[in-house]
């Protein structure tokens, strides 16, 4: 894992507003997975146990950002305008109608805790912001949600990277770790997209 094959790694060369902007980005344009690049975060930035913290606040405030953004354009373009631009535009970031209309339906009752699951479930924690500013959530609770499921999914990623960092006991160490690590949060993130929609279909 190196730098040259992280989108934008070097906004990193800018501390900690770097981390943010970065951060902000991978909630606009998914082009590597957050596991991924939050992990690489921790790795790249985290220079000791104290320095932790502020990497995790700024990377959790620039995806925080991000989703603002995205509830933004939805509660600028509405509904109808919204389901268009989706249609026509969506395939092009990962966004199918068909996705987008999944993510509509998750808003059926408890706000919040949707907003909150769905930052720890992936793809949906990038877009569901879209549907959210569509049917006007209300914005301090949007935020408040997002920013505790934001920390509970980066505050890891980021401090696994710092320990691959660490583990130079073996050249191979890192890598088996980094790997086993994207093993085990894929299933997490399967696990509790299941239970998720589970969940979903007995209420309905």
């Amino acid at each position: 894992m190196t730098a040259a094959e992280i989108p934008f790694a070097f906004l990193l060369a800018f501390g900690l507003g770097g981390v943010s902007i970065l951060s902000c980005l991978e909630k606009l344009l998914p082009v590597l997975p957050s596991y991924i690049l939050f992990v690489f975060i921790g790795f790249a930035t985290v220079d000791d146990v104290h320095s932790i913290a502020p990497v995790v606040l700024a990377a959790t405030a620039g995806s925080v950002a991000g989703a603002i953004i995205w509830y933004g354009i939805g509660r600028m373009c509405g509904e109808a305008r919204s389901a268009r631009l989706v249609d026509r535009w969506g395939r092009f970031i990962f966004l199918s109608p068909a996705l987008y209309d999944r993510l509509t339906g998750a808003y059926v009752r408890r706000h919040f805790l949707v907003t909150l699951i769905a930052q720890i479930v992936p793809m949906a924690r990038i877009y569901l912001a879209l549907p959210a500013g569509v049917i006007r959530l209300s914005f301090l609770p949007f935020v408040a949600a997002t920013w505790l499921g934001t920390l509970v999914w980066n505050a890891p990623l980021i401090i696994l990277g710092y320990l691959i960092g660490r583990a130079d006991h073996f050249t191979v160490t890192p890598g088996i770790a980094f790997f086993v690590a994207l093993i085990l949060i894929e299933t997490a993130a399967f696990f509790v997209l299941r239970k998720w929609r589970r969940s979903r279909s007995n209420v309905e």
